[in-house]
């Protein structure tokens, strides 16, 4: 049996339709750019792949939901529960949960890595800092990595996918440069993804972040982080060739790290101030050339 897979269970009940219409909605609002590489997706796969982003993005947005990091605990353990069959009342009623069933069960997932993904998210809840480079390259491993290989086992079509260390290394790219392009909301929560190991060569301290006053160091601290994602995805394309063709759909939000990167470059860039967006069409065409790649 593939990593990541488990026996088919029963088809859940009614009422999949809407909740994977409100997992594609969810996901097309607030995680556009995997909503667009979602649309170069073979259909058959794409309900399942919103699923996940809708799962995802959900839990990261646990610690904005709750009052308090013990109210976010107690969220985290009601999806850790629903993943286990140990949460009370109906988790269909849930249509991100319902969703999510019912991709575990298409596609015969396991369910630990969802396990692991949400404890991974725990950090966010605290003001806990980030000590070291290997901390930061497992939480993307246990969030954005996963995502990929869960992706690609979906869109795989029940055959092993490959590129397991691919999704690790392309999970680590993406998450760096999504965690650098939301360092001003971020900063502004009080929370500090930035390796210590990171700014202390730079003179930075968490206080310089969260109070906003930023400086040369910062800038200094951030390119560091964008070279190791850079070194990721220059991993990532070395493993690209382990990736079963016909999986590669799910790798097509890595085709957006680089220009994000290179954003972050130009003259202007205030890593606490300034947005790092991209327009729909730059990304649409990035996605549809890598789209092109995979065929």
């Amino acid at each position: 049996m593939a990593e990541g897979r488990t026996e088919k269970a029963d088809a859940p009940a009614t009422g999949l339709a809407f909740a994977q219409g409100h997992c594609e909605a969810l996901v097309r609002e607030g995680d556009p750019d995997r909503y667009l590489a979602t649309l170069f997706a073979p259909a058959a796969a794409r309900p399942h792949l919103f699923a996940l982003y809708a799962f995802s993005l959900t839990v990261a947005r646990v610690r904005e939901a709750a009052s308090n990091p013990m109210a976010g605990e107690i969220r985290l353990q009601w999806w850790r529960d629903a993943l286990q069959g140990e949460a009370r009342g109906d988790v269909r009623a849930n249509p991100v949960a319902a969703a999510l069933q019912e991709t575990i069960r298409a596609n015969r997932l396991t369910r630990q890595p969802f396990v692991d993904l949400i404890d991974a998210r725990v950090f966010d809840l605290y003001e806990d800092p980030m000590p070291r480079v290997s901390d930061l390259e497992g939480y993307c491993g246990e969030t954005a990595s996963a995502l990929f290989r869960l992706a690609s086992l979906v869109i795989g079509g029940g055959s092993e996918p490959g590129g397991a260390a691919a999704a690790g290394h392309a999970g680590v790219a993406y998450g760096i440069t999504g965690l650098l392009r939301a360092l001003p909301w971020h900063a502004r929560a009080g929370q500090v993804y930035l390796p210590a190991d990171v700014l202390a060569p730079h003179g930075v301290t968490r206080e310089d972040i969260v109070t906003g006053r930023g400086g040369p160091g910062l800038r200094g601290a951030c390119a560091d982080l964008r070279a190791l994602a850079r070194r990721h995805l220059a991993a990532y394309e070395a493993a690209r060739p382990t990736i079963a063709p016909a999986a590669r759909t799910a790798f097509l939000p890595v085709a957006l790290v680089e220009p994000y990167l290179a954003v972050m470059e130009r003259g202007a860039y205030d890593p606490l101030n300034s947005a790092v967006e991209l327009p729909r069409w730059r990304r649409l065409w990035r996605l549809w050339r890598a789209a092109r790649r995979t065929g």
